[in-house]
């Protein structure tokens, strides 16, 4: 084996190097075939390519003022910072930073057009009514948004529901940011942004494998008592996307409604996995598991997800997070491995 494709090998963003290219060739192909340009969905902070850098720029200051004072104290501040920059960050740990950001930018990007072009690849077979039977045994014949509604009523209840389920939509960049930037471990930071990466390819995995448009849009009626909120005012922007997107693929309009799997409960579960198994504190991990409880149930509050869809989606959580261990270095078996092989290399005589 040539010694670069070693090293290529051992970097801890082979993996999301390969993926991102992988599913960037993916989406550039079908765009190409079906006539309909990349488009850069916008969001939090506007668009991707100019958010995670913003998001990078500000995390790395709020995690370099206090370490700064916390060493050097306030008055020393500035000077501090400038120390810890000089002596920790790295052109490698830089690079690494970026590495993971553009891998998360090209395969989101390239998941928000794949998914896109669920009606033109297809069609318009939808499997909703199978999900939507297989709530009712799990729910002894009941519907679980219908039984949610009654248990926490449609008043404050879907306020707060809506507000913890939109909140996903700045979570994302800012936790991989916040990893990247504030993780001393560049593989940690890798692990993470791998997982979430790969939650993107295998969410368009999923979505094409069992097309769904979700109870919300497939049975509008029975979420029609619920008040205007956060959630309600983002199905109708995406259901004026679909139509929009329907009427000229060409056209600004993207295609955002696919039930199964859910990647909100997926990337969340990935997030409070992952923050679990890399030891961060025990105040962040317990609030990452909370989220994800209020999360799964927003899900069918709501009306966005069946119950099959949050089963899935832990499922592609879990393998994300499985997947991204593995192909950084991260797994417990890898790490006892790099232990055993520093403490022989200590042990040996220097001849």
């Amino acid at each position: 084996m040539p010694r670069w494709f070693r090293a290529f090998l051992s970097w801890p963003y082979a993996f999301a190097f390969c993926l991102s290219m992988g599913v960037g060739a993916t989406a550039i192909y079908f765009s190409q075939d079906l006539n309909v340009g990349l488009k850069d969905p916008e969001g939090f902070l506007g668009p991707a390519y100019i958010r995670l850098p913003m998001l990078g720029l500000l995390l790395f200051a709020a995690g370099l003022a206090p370490q700064a004072i916390h060493r050097y104290g306030v008055k020393h501040m500035l000077s501090g910072m400038r120390t810890i920059v000089r002596d920790e960050w790295t052109l490698k740990r830089v690079g690494y930073a970026a590495t993971g950001m553009v891998s998360f930018y090209i395969c989101y990007v390239s998941y928000r057009n794949l998914k896109s072009y669920l009606p033109l690849i297809g069609g318009d077979t939808v499997h909703d009514r199978a999900l939507l039977e297989l709530d009712h045994f799990l729910f002894f014949g009941n519907n679980p948004a219908e039984v949610l509604h009654s248990l926490l009523g449609t008043t404050i209840a879907a306020q707060v529901l809506a507000v913890l389920y939109v909140l996903y939509l700045p979570v994302v960049p800012i936790t991989v940011a916040a990893v990247l930037v504030l993780h001393r471990d560049v593989t940690v930071g890798a692990w993470y942004a791998t997982a979430v990466s790969l939650n993107w390819v295998l969410g368009v995995v999923s979505y094409y494998s069992l097309p769904t448009l979700g109870p919300a849009f497939y049975e509008p009626q029975r979420f029609a008592d619920l008040p205007e909120n956060g959630a309600t005012q983002l199905q109708m922007s995406l259901l004026r996307g679909a139509f929009g997107f329907k009427e000229d693929p060409q056209g600004d309009k993207i295609f955002g409604i696919a039930g199964f799997a859910s990647l909100h409960v997926s990337v969340v579960f990935t997030l409070a996995l992952f923050l679990h198994y890399a030891g961060i504190a025990r105040a962040i991990r317990y609030t990452a598991w909370v989220y994800l409880a209020f999360t799964v149930t927003a899900t069918l509050y709501l009306g966005w997800h069946y119950v099959a869809d949050d089963i899935g989606g832990v499922l592609i959580g879990w393998i994300a997070v499985a997947v991204g261990a593995w192909a950084t270095g991260n797994t417990r078996r890898q790490k006892r491995r790099r232990l055993e092989a520093a403490e022989q290399e200590q042990a040996e005589p220097v001849s």
